[in-house]
């Protein structure tokens, strides 16, 4: 087993490099709680490397007080492990440009397309990636009381622009649409119904514009959901995925693909379902997806070699390397 050694010198060099680090998390979406958990987590691994890290838990709403409070810390780059709206959409991407500090993950405009499920369908499809079939619904249609959805059953509903599955369920009789349509318009106006793909749920991270071993997700509870998800022992991770080498590479290339077709840069982790037939659907792309020790992608760069320490430093690498070279934000194809 190698032992690496580091000496005050390198550590200093280290902290100096990155200056001060502003941790971001908590926020005021409907994912606060676990991103209190990234944030938290993130938080310890680098102040376990001895590095100038504070935790900086987002409550305020206000953009103006918002963007004056970070400032009065004085941080030189942020960690994003804001997850949902306002921390995953554009809105604190946008903010940290203007103040001219670095931050980890997508630019503002890759992150607003990649949480709107909407607005990432169409540009997976005119990429060409394959994904199920779908209709939206907004809630002023709904409210109306005259909606036809032109689908067979079961199919998917869940809010356009959220994470964590919350508010997504999965209609399987005429029945349980009108609550399944009720609980996803809880946490947006705009709806997606979307095809059920029968099949194996993988995910792909990606880190640097290079893909992560295949995570195969095999949740106990009907689908993975948010209980599935944050609910020890409710599911099992396989890692690397137990597929045929031309599945995963398959799966790698979908995931890279969503990733390049919404301009994303840094990291990503890429939701997918492996029909059948052996065709993959892509689901989703999360920019900033959950960092605890247990979660997704931390897993699979665990895999590919990376500690948690260092996977949350090449984060910072990489948004430096983005600050300097502004170009490769958003037009990294």
């Amino acid at each position: 087993m190698a032992v690496t050694v580091k000496t005050k010198n390198q550590e200093s060099g280290i902290r100096d490099h990155f200056g001060r680090i502003g941790v971001l998390m908590g926020g005021i979406s409907n994912e606060r709680e676990i991103s209190l958990k990234s944030g938290m987590a993130v938080y310890e691994a680098l102040e376990t490397l001895n590095l100038d890290v504070m935790n900086l838990d987002i409550i305020e709403r206000s953009r103006a007080k918002l963007k004056a409070w970070i400032k009065d810390k004085n941080i030189d780059i942020a960690f994003i492990a804001l997850h949902g709206r306002f921390g995953e959409d554009g809105t604190v991407q946008a903010l940290l440009e203007d103040m001219g500090i670095a931050y980890t993950g997508s630019g503002a405009r890759a992150s607003m397309s990649a949480l709107n499920k909407i607005d990432s369908r169409s540009i997976f499809s005119k990429a060409g990636i394959m994904i199920p079939e779908a209709e939206y619904l907004n809630i002023s249609r709904w409210s109306s009381g005259n909606v036809v959805i032109n689908r067979k059953l079961p199919f998917v509903v869940k809010p356009a622009s959220s994470g964590s599955s919350i508010g997504l369920t999965i209609a399987r009789t005429e029945n349980k649409i009108e609550d399944a349509l009720r609980t996803a318009f809880k946490h947006d106006e705009n709806v997606l119904i979307e095809d059920y793909i029968e099949g194996r749920e993988l995910t792909v991270g990606i880190l640097d514009q290079q893909p992560l071993p295949v995570i195969e997700v095999v949740p106990k509870k009907e689908f993975f959901n948010y209980e599935a998800k944050y609910t020890k022992g409710l599911t099992d991770y396989i890692v690397p995925a137990h597929l045929p080498q031309e599945i995963s590479k398959a799966a790698q290339f979908a995931a890279l693909s969503a990733h390049r077709a919404l301009s994303c840069s840094g990291f990503s982790r890429v939701d997918m379902i492996l029909d059948k037939r052996g065709n993959i659907f892509v689901l989703e792309v999360n920019t900033i997806p959950g960092m605890t020790q247990t979660s997704l992608l931390p897993k699979a760069a665990r895999a590919a070699g990376y500690t948690f320490e260092n996977l949350c430093l090449k984060l910072l690498g990489l948004a430096i390397k983005k600050r300097s070279l502004p170009s490769l934000a958003e037009d990294s194809h």
